[in-house]
């Protein structure tokens, strides 16, 4: 700990002075800000450590910073610094110190590949603890610090070279079944598995040990799940992880929580005969119980979110949250019995608490709220207290931090300001929460973003957002693409409405969009808009409508449905056709619940597909639409941009169409993100401004 506080000094003089910054947000100066990473605390919860990845744009790649934050003193150091890439952290108590142990990648290494460190804080000295060719993902140290557990790509497919070795140029594939490729991946043959390796006295681990021999199955779940889909009993005796082993994997949504000895051997199903999502196991501070979340819904992605609660004496599961009307994401025990868990709150993310000795909210539909304020929170760690949490925090006007909150007050504490220098002299919009009354008498809660410069004596330019999702609350998120600080910064109000389906407002509205996407939703979006106009400070001959996914789907249902109302229109990428959709897609399970199957089936379901597919309407497109895609977008396949960009220039409505060869269904490369958004502004300006 010493060294770390006498470089303090040195890290201070060397410094280097901070450039001016331009006075508002632009989509450069959105690639310089650095991002929250993951976040730790030390045992003797005396050190917080985080990772802040940077972006350089020429040479459009990122590097990863390790910071180590001394808690009291509030000095702070980067002992890892430049490396390309920097994940998941832990601790060890090794050799009778406690030592910080991550994933990360060097540069120069001569074995590519994320592998595991560890890193003695006294004397800032790396150990490499493993040398596994590929690479881990998702470390996590036992509680006794005897093991490492993580993941590795097992293969345990053939490839047609390998099925025909004669033919080794083929490049063909061949495919038996769904699945075969998922978001922005072609299947690799390959699957992921929970693995576990010893740490051996010099502090490298021995070879790994698979504890899922032989199942054609993944933990983590892909595309989005991490560690949190497994974790380490008290004792390090046990692992439970997050598998799907289903015959129809892409028309279900039933993963299941295993439990499995250490040492290998059979694992146990322990929520089976639940239909939904069942994952993030953890383990309580006592080892008798583990608490997973569950969707009870079969094939229901956007489903509630309960927290369950498995006996491992009984084998019995109770539900913690059974009375609340509201998702539940994650389980942290709390000291005084009870859970501390994050959910989607009225256009934020707060915490809450369910059974504690914080007590209970007096509406029984929400647990007790642990946070304030305009920020989307997540939840990192519970302190020994019980009454403090680590969280990241984030709101529309600036990306990630990391603090500390009182759960008893509320009052957030900063422990980063990674970005700090660049804001300090940056104009910020100004935001503004509004209720829009609805066709059906519902309010709407919306955002209203205004510019830096906003004065109500101006006429200005509105764009309505449309989500996507299509259940993905508008929160109090910092988006690196649809980010309402630039959009705002470039001269433009905008209204972000939370319309029928999206989280944070009971299940009942949640669940009316699935079955209805052209129906109340769209009502809904129209609302707002309409209150929008009535403002004198909008011009209503200059409004816009932009949206990706199913926020790209409802440009083009506007496209034919309100032209009148927009005078420019931008999807990226958007559901154009539903039966093409559905033939196309890979998640089955997805648009069988939301569209409510196959539009082969006929009768009531195929006058839904012709009532709300937007292609039906094409021959009312008269707005200018610029359409956005990637060719590695397998969720709304690149086609669907393809025909909607058609149906625009045979029909001589002006139009352009930005391709992306190499992205999905998100833009993820720095010079491509700073294209994304130049031609956005261009195209919108042309007809707004």
């Amino acid at each position: 700990m010493r060294a770390i506080l006498s470089l303090i000094f040195a890290v201070g003089i060397l410094a280097s002075p901070v450039l001016a910054q331009p006075k508002t947000m632009t989509p450069e100066l959105l690639w310089k800000l650095g991002r929250l990473g993951s976040a730790t605390v030390s045992p003797k919860e005396n050190v917080i450590v985080y990772t802040v990845r940077n972006y350089e744009l020429k040479d459009n790649a990122g590097k990863s910073t390790i910071f180590v934050k001394v808690v009291g003193n509030g000095s702070t150091i980067s002992p890892v610094s430049d490396w390309k890439v920097v994940g998941a952290l832990d601790w060890i108590n090794f050799q009778g110190e406690d030592q910080l142990v991550f994933e990360g990648m060097r540069g120069d290494e001569k074995n590519p590949g994320v592998q595991a460190w560890m890193l003695r804080l006294s004397d800032l000295k790396l150990t490499k603890m493993t040398d596994i060719e590929g690479g881990i993902s998702n470390l996590k140290v036992s509680p006794t610090g005897k093991h490492l557990a993580f993941t590795l790509d097992v293969k345990m497919d053939n490839t047609v070279n390998e099925l025909y070795e004669d033919l080794p140029h083929a490049d063909a594939r061949i495919i038996d079944g769904l699945m075969y490729r998922h978001w922005n991946q072609w299947h690799d043959y390959k699957y992921s598995h929970l693995h576990v390796a010893a740490i051996g006295e010099n502090g490298t681990a021995g070879k790994p040990l698979d504890l899922m021999p032989g199942i054609k199955a993944d933990c983590p779940v892909p595309p989005f799940s991490g560690s949190e889909n497994f974790a380490w009993s008290p004792d390090g005796t046990e692992l439970a992880y997050t598998t799907k082993i289903e015959e129809k994997w892409a028309e279900s949504t039933n993963s299941d929580v295993y439990v499995v000895k250490a040492t290998g051997g059979v694992a146990k199903n322990i929520s089976e005969g639940r239909p939904g999502y069942d994952n993030n196991p953890v383990y309580s501070p006592d080892g008798k119980s583990i608490a997973f979340n569950s969707m009870p819904r079969a094939s229901f992605e956007s489903d509630r979110n309960h927290i369950m609660v498995y006996n491992r004496e009984s084998g019995s599961i109770t539900d913690a949250t059974s009375e609340l009307d509201q998702t539940c994401h994650g389980a942290h025990f709390l000291p005084g019995g009870g859970f501390a868990y994050s959910s989607e709150h009225m256009g934020t993310d707060q915490i809450f608490a369910v059974k504690s000795k914080l007590g209970v909210s007096d509406d029984s539909k929400f647990g007790k709220q642990l946070t304030k304020g305009r920020y989307n929170f997540s939840l990192q760690k519970v302190m020994k207290d019980g009454k403090r949490g680590l969280v990241s925090y984030m709101s529309m006007l600036r990306p990630r931090e990391l603090g500390i909150v009182d759960f008893e007050t509320g009052e957030l504490t900063a422990v980063s300001d990674i970005n700090g220098e660049i804001y300090k002299d940056l104009q910020l919009p100004t935001i503004e929460e509004r209720w829009i009354d609805s066709t059906d008498g519902k309010k709407i809660h919306s955002w209203v973003i205004y510019p830096p410069n906003f004065t109500p004596e101006k006429k200005w330019p509105l764009l309505l957002y449309c989500q996507g999702g299509p259940q993905g609350q508008i929160g109090q998120w910092f988006s690196f693409r649809w980010n309402f600080t630039l959009m705002a910064s470039q001269g433009y109000v905008i209204v972000a409405p939370n319309r029928r389906g999206l989280p944070g407002f009971g299940q009942e509205w949640n669940d009316q969009i699935s079955g209805d996407w052209g129906g109340q939703a769209m009502k809904d979006l129209l609302s707002a808009t309409d209150a929008m106009t009535e403002e004198p400070f909008i011009n209503k001959e200059k409004v816009g409508a932009i949206g990706a996914s199913f926020g790209g789907y409802t440009v083009y249902w506007l496209m034919g449905n309100a032209a009148d109302k927009f005078a420019t229109m931008i999807a990226h990428c958007g559901v154009f056709n539903l039966e093409s959709m559905y033939g196309s897609t890979e998640e089955l399970f997805f648009v069988n619940w939301d569209l409510g199957g196959p539009y082969w089936k006929g009768g009531e379901l195929q006058k839904k597909y012709n009532l709300f597919s937007p292609h039906r309407f094409v021959r009312n497109w008269k707005t200018p639409l610029m359409v956005i895609h990637g060719e590695k977008d397998f969720r709304v396949p690149v086609t669907q941009g393809m025909e909607a960009f058609t149906a625009a220039q045979v029909q001589g409505v002006p139009s352009r169409f930005l391709y992306f060869p190499e992205e999905g269904h998100w833009v993820m490369s720095p010079q491509n993100g700073v294209l994304w958004h130049r031609l956005f502004f261009d195209w919108l300006d042309r007809s707004l401004k």
